[in-house]
C-alpha cells in the first residue's frame, strides 16, 4: 500500500506544534501500525531528517505505552485493540491517516506523539495500593471471595493505564482509569481497611490534577482497549458517597 501520513510534530513542550505530511510506500498489510512508523522513521533518518518520536514498549498490548490518536480515535478503529496490535490491513491503498498524541491538559506533550502521563502515577500514589502487611503468598483458597466480586475485580485489574479514556472523553476525565483502580482493590478483602480513604484520596488527586468531570458520555469505555465497563464508574460513585458520609 501507498499511504499519506499526517503526523503531529512538536519539538518540545514549549514549542508550537503542527501537522506534517509524509508519504510511505510499499506498506505490507501484515505490518503492525508501529512497524509502519518504524519504516517511516528509517526513511526520515536516511534522508537526514528528525525521526518521529512515539511511545512504545511491549508491543504486545499489555503495557499501554503506545498512545496514539489515529484518525480521531484513540488506538485506532479496532475495538479492544491497542495501537501496537493494530495492523495495516485495517487500511487500504491511498488512505490518508492522521496521527496525533493524546489531547488532554493533564497529559502535556513531551515531543511529537509522546505525552507525559505522570498524572496517572499521582492518582495511584494517592491510594491505589494496599499497605497492610500480608507476609508470604497465601493459599488461593485462604481468603474466600464471591465469584461475582472476583470476576469484577479481575475485569477492573486489566486496566493498563494507557489514557485512551482521557483522550476520548470530551471533558478530559480520567474517571474510568481511577474507577478501575478503586474497584479492583475495593472488591477484594485485602482492600477493605483502606477502602474509604482510597476513594476519597484518589478522586481528590484526580480533580487536583485538572482532569475533567465525568458526565457519563461513555466515550471512555468505547475506546478502552481492555473493555473496562462504564458500571465501574458507578461503583466508584457508590464508594465515594459512602465514604463522604462516613
Amino acid at each position: 500500500m501507498n499511504l499519506t501520513l499526517r503526523i503531529w510534530r512538536q519539538p518540545n513542550a514549549d514549542t508550537k506544534g503542527k501537522m506534517v505530511s509524509y508519504q510511505v510506500a510499499d506498506v505490507s498489510p501484515d505490518m503492525s501500525f508501529l512497524e509502519m512508523l518504524d519504516v517511516l522513521n528509517e526513511q526520515l533518518i536516511l534522508a537526514g531528517d528528525e525521526p518521529v518520536a512515539f511511545d512504545h514498549d511491549c508491543r504486545e498490548g499489555i503495557c499501554g505505552a503506545c498512545s496514539l490518536v489515529i484518525n480521531g480515535t484513540p488506538h485506532g478503529p479496532k475495538k479492544a485493540t491497542t495501537t501496537c496490535q493494530l495492523h495495516m490491513r485495517s487500511y487500504k491503498d491511498g488512505d490518508t491517516i492522521d496521527i496525533e498524541p493524546w489531547r488532554a491538559k493533564p497529559f502535556p506533550v513531551i515531543k511529537d506523539l509522546v505525552v507525559d502521563r505522570t498524572a496517572f502515577d499521582k492518582i495511584i500514589q494517592a491510594g491505589g495500593f494496599v499497605s497492610a502487611p500480608t507476609g508470604s503468598a497465601p493459599d488461593a483458597h485462604a481468603a474466600p471471595v464471591a465469584k461475582p466480586d472476583a470476576d469484577a475485580a479481575f475485569e477492573a485489574a486489566t486496566c493498563i493505564g494507557c489514557g485512551a479514556c482521557v483522550a476520548a472523553c470530551p471533558n478530559g476525565s480520567g474517571m474510568l482509569f481511577t474507577a478501575a483502580k478503586i474497584t479492583h482493590l475495593g472488591l477484594l478483602p485485602q482492600g477493605q481497611p483502606e477502602r474509604d480513604a482510597r476513594v476519597l484520596g484518589m478522586v481528590a488527586a484526580h480533580d487536583d490534577l485538572d482532569f475533567g468531570g465525568c458526565t457519563n458520555t461513555g466515550e471512555c469505555t468505547a475506546v478502552c482497549p481492555k473493555g473496562i465497563p462504564l458500571e465501574t464508574i458507578s461503583r466508584l460513585n457508590r464508594d465515594f458517597l459512602k465514604a463522604s458520609r462516613a
